[in-house]
């Protein structure tokens, strides 16, 4: 994948782009990417993808809402971007100063002056610049004037729920994990660094992989006990994890990730590893004792077993 910042970005006349935060790179974003990339090859150009780093909203928090958790890290969002075939990916540095282009000065100067657009795919909410004053009217005007081409695609639906970013998140953090998945297009994952914990599931017999997220950022899904997948060193390995507080043992204020992987004999520390949601089996809960514990995780164990052997008869 050829990956440009917008200082180093190489001019071509013939470029079909998008342009967009991408979060979660969800089956609305893939119908774009898809469109994108056919546009390409009808007009013998190239395919772009321009995005921002960090996250628009971040840079623009106020100190008084809560802070925004993201579907997906830069460094995710390259993996799904070449995934769905993107070989071209344009990363702006966004910043307060950046944030203060208009939205005119934005296409002119930069879009067209420097990348060199042909073509601009939009989706069917696509606002941009400051204050998020650009649109599909304005982009029309200009590419009239400037001569490029706008196409904007419509809202894709799972049921009666168009989907986006947002409505993801909020999935995620009411544990509808499914509903996630299916507007996802793929399985909900974390990617991070292994790091050492207290040993107590070593201790109890069910030793787990603590997962710090690569990117502090990165929205966790509703604490509780999940069906996961992890491919590593090119093999599948299905565990259990726990989101939460872990309230029978420690009671944290800030939830952890860890993961116990039902048949696997590895260290896995200081390695990096991606963790695929794949159910959701039960909320967090306070046990009276390790026994009550113990016996709960022999449950949500025969759970998961029996759904990676009805995944195998499928």
């Amino acid at each position: 994948m050829n990956i440009y910042s917008s200082d180093n970005i190489i001019f071509d006349g013939n470029t079909i782009l998008t342009v967009g935060t991408f979060d979660g790179v969800h089956r609305g974003h893939q119908e774009i990417i898809k469109r994108l990339i056919e546009s390409a090859k009808e007009l013998n150009g190239r395919a772009v993808i321009v995005t921002f780093e960090p996250h628009p909203q971040i840079v623009l928090q106020k100190p008084d809402r809560e802070p925004i958790h993201l579907l997906s890290s830069i460094e995710e969002r390259l993996e799904l971007f070449e995934k769905f075939g993107i070989e071209t990916v344009v990363i702006i540095p966004f910043s307060q100063e950046f944030s203060q282009i208009s939205s005119e000065n934005f296409v002119r100067d930069f879009l067209c002056k420097k990348i060199g657009v042909k073509k601009i795919l939009i989706g069917y909410d696509h606002l941009f610049g400051k204050d998020r004053t650009g649109n599909e009217t304005l982009l029309r005007t200009l590419g009239d004037e400037l001569g490029f081409e706008v196409e904007r695609t419509d809202a894709l639906s799972v049921g009666d729920e168009t989907i986006s970013s947002t409505k993801i998140r909020h999935a995620l953090a009411e544990a509808r994990l499914e509903d996630a998945n299916n507007a996802l297009g793929y399985p909900y994952f974390v990617q991070g660094i292994v790091v050492e914990g207290h040993r107590r599931g070593h201790t109890l017999g069910i030793p787990t992989a603590n997962v710090k997220p690569r990117n502090p950022h990165k929205l966790l899904p509703a604490n509780g006990v999940y069906l996961v997948s992890s491919d590593i060193d090119g093999k599948m390995y299905y565990g259990m994890a726990n989101i939460g507080l872990r309230p029978t043992f420690t009671n944290d204020v800030i939830p952890t990730l860890e993961v116990h992987y039902l048949f696997m004999d590895m260290n896995l520390y200081d390695r990096m590893i991606s963790v695929n949601f794949l159910k959701y089996i039960r909320g967090e809960r306070k046990f009276d004792s390790v026994d009550l514990f113990l016996s709960q995780v022999v449950e949500d164990r025969n759970i998961c077993l029996e759904w990676i052997e009805g995944m195998g008869k499928e």
